[in-house]
């Protein structure tokens, strides 16, 4: 969670972090806690990921890019589907029926997330968008994951100015359950 450089650099790290987890959770034993223990750090990371591009990234991409809009609107679609979905695992242990399913789900959305940002936006951000912007917005990602829920809200409004105001406190309340519930570690 914070690797430095700039916007495309810092989520693009995200991603290759992602891949790797979803990596190791082919890797563990069907219905053992370690996948339980991996989709929750899988939830942890995209939930900071998510709620960091929504009140930075995208607005952003309204503003600068041609076509930002419909640009944003798709990718915060993305999030809204990924998000419905960590919400249905976080329930779930890894022996249940649905789990399996629900991850392939969650891949699946991940992927094409993944590919549509890494394909068509973030060169169209590094063409469009000056330097120091692309600098400045990794920064504030970088410090909005640091106080950003890590658990789905899939409630909560998306909205930039409104999930700016809600995300610390979420957060909080997040950290604070981990906490007790040792989970992420």
């Amino acid at each position: 969670m914070g690797h430095g450089g700039d916007v495309i650099a810092e989520l693009t790290t995200d991603h290759r972090e992602v891949d790797e987890l979803f990596e190791q959770l082919d890797n563990a034993m069907p219905g053992s806690e370690r996948r339980k223990q991996l989709v929750d750090s899988l939830t942890i990371e995209l939930v900071r990921h998510s709620v960091a591009e929504e009140q930075y990234l995208y607005p952003a991409v309204r503003e600068h890019l041609d076509g930002g809009d419909a640009m944003a609107d798709r990718e915060v679609a993305d999030h809204a589907r990924v998000e419905n979905l960590l919400k249905e695992l976080e329930g779930r242990d890894a022996g249940d029926a649905d789990f399996d399913r629900l991850v392939r789900e969650l891949r699946t959305e991940i992927t094409s997330h993944v590919t549509d940002e890494e394909i068509n936006l973030f060169p169209q951000l590094r063409e469009g968008v000056h330097g120091y912007l692309l600098e400045s917005l990794g920064e504030k990602i970088r410090e909005a994951k640091k106080t950003a829920p890590t658990r789905p809200h899939p409630s909560a409004p998306s909205s930039p100015g409104v999930s700016k105001l809600l995300a610390p406190g979420l957060g909080l309340a997040d950290r604070a359950r981990d906490y007790v519930t040792g989970r992420g570690k």
